[in-house]
């Protein structure tokens, strides 16, 4: 069984850093891809970021391009999420999942696993 393990958020002020990090077990972690994702209250869950089997290819929502940073862990089973220059519409609960295949996608149906999210809340 596959499960994901998020952990990291909190509260911090506008302007501010955090990181991300999850942990997986239950399947060979270094042969899929991760992804990051979030929902805000009252909205769709959104992508965010997501790093490819090895580390060498990632992807990113537009609007985050040079705010945020995707990395992984293999030896440690683990994908983090360095969130900088935080901002109030960053807060969210943000998610993890494991992809069905070795390339970064936005696409959220193409992830099997989830989460339970980690609660990350920007204040002004």
């Amino acid at each position: 069984q596959v499960q994901l393990a998020e952990s990291g958020g909190g509260l911090v002020q506008a302007g501010g850093s955090l990181r991300l990090s999850c942990v997986a077990s239950g399947r060979t972690f270094s042969k899929y891809a991760m992804g990051w994702f979030r929902q805000a209250p009252g909205k769709e869950r959104d992508f965010v970021a997501a790093i490819s089997w090895s580390g060498g290819s990632t992807d990113y929502a537009d609007s985050l391009k040079g705010r945020f940073t995707i990395s992984r862990d293999n030896a440690k089973n683990t994908v983090y999420l360095q969130m900088n220059s935080l901002k109030p519409e960053d807060t969210a609960v943000y998610y993890c999942a494991t992809s069905r295949s070795w390339s970064p996608t936005q696409y959220s149906e193409e992830y099997d696993y989830w989460g339970q999210g980690t609660q990350v809340t920007v204040s002004s």
